[in-house]
């Protein structure tokens, strides 16, 4: 089964107040382009969650967002009573040295909140064991997730190439009744063409070796075989397991040669209109192949 490059994972964990939540998205690339962001707290862990992604994805452009969401009192910076009071007794005491009027009561508030060490800063928290499973947990259920999401693609992917496959076996089979009338309507041009040149005559015998000749020249039985054993190469591959895009493209490019060469030996309007048909499943194939791992 196919995997398909493009994905979604989101997982989320509550731990002592806040949520630890992990974000993760993939689209197609030619290798693994990964970016990551990580809040400040986890940022120590942050090559060992690089290589945890690296290994289950293997390829695409990932982006990947590790963050906290605290509950709204734990963001609040407590005020630092003591110090405030502090602060209001030392403008008092300038003030009545100096004889200068003290602020008004709202001002005085503003102004001292804006003084040093007023707002308590959040003491920093170490990083404990168990919060640190706590987030790898979180990681790795966003990574499954996405690969759950990647196989799920897959799957869709791999039913619509069977019917491109199977459309374009249809149309090189369909290829057949007008190969078998074409020689004799090549013959009959090429000897109505010769009658028409007035008393010319010509040698029978030489003209069948010819027409044999130029026959053999538009046959396209070798190209309908490597055609059909590319289709069916291509399901193999499909069949093989993930990590099979690259693969799968070049089986695709090796079906567009086999099918431009029929369309080029091609002389009847009815055969490659066929090869045009041909030609446009196939590059539904290419689009689509480019979103495979």
């Amino acid at each position: 089964m196919i995997l398909s490059m493009t994905g979604y994972g989101k997982a989320a964990a509550e731990f002592e107040g806040k949520k630890i939540v992990a974000e993760i998205k993939s689209l197609n690339s030619k290798a693994l382009d990964l970016s990551t962001r990580v809040a400040p707290v986890f940022r120590e862990k942050e090559m060992e969650i690089r290589a945890l992604i690296a290994s289950a994805l293997e390829r695409g452009k990932v982006e990947f967002n590790l963050w906290v969401e605290r509950e709204e009192h734990t963001d609040v910076l407590p005020i630092n009573q003591s110090v405030f009071a502090a602060y209001v007794d030392q403008i008092r005491q300038v003030s009545e040295a100096q004889h200068i009027e003290m602020p008004a009561s709202d001002a005085l508030f503003q102004m001292v909140l804006r003084m040093p060490d007023v707002l308590s800063k959040p003491e920093t928290v170490e990083l404990t064991d168990r919060e640190r499973e706590v987030a790898r947990g979180v990681v790795l259920q966003a990574v499954e997730q996405l690969t759950d999401f990647r196989k799920q693609e897959g799957q869709a992917l791999q039913r619509k190439f069977e019917q491109n496959l199977d459309e374009i076996a249809r149309l090189l089979a369909s290829i057949e009744p007008y190969e078998k009338s074409r020689v004799e309507k090549i013959r009959q041009r090429i000897v109505a063409g010769l009658e028409a040149i007035p008393e010319q005559e010509y040698d029978k015998n030489r003209l069948e070796q010819e027409m044999i000749y130029y026959i053999e020249k538009l046959d396209i039985n070798e190209e309908k075989q490597r055609l059909t054993n590319h289709l069916a190469y291509f399901r193999e591959t499909m069949r093989d397991g993930h990590g099979q895009g690259k693969k799968l493209g070049f089986i695709a490019q090796e079906m567009g040669r086999e099918i431009n060469t029929t369309g080029s030996k091609s002389n009847l309007a009815e055969m490659q209109n066929i090869v045009v048909m041909m030609k446009d499943q196939l590059e539904q194939i290419k689009e689509q192949v480019l979103n495979v791992m």
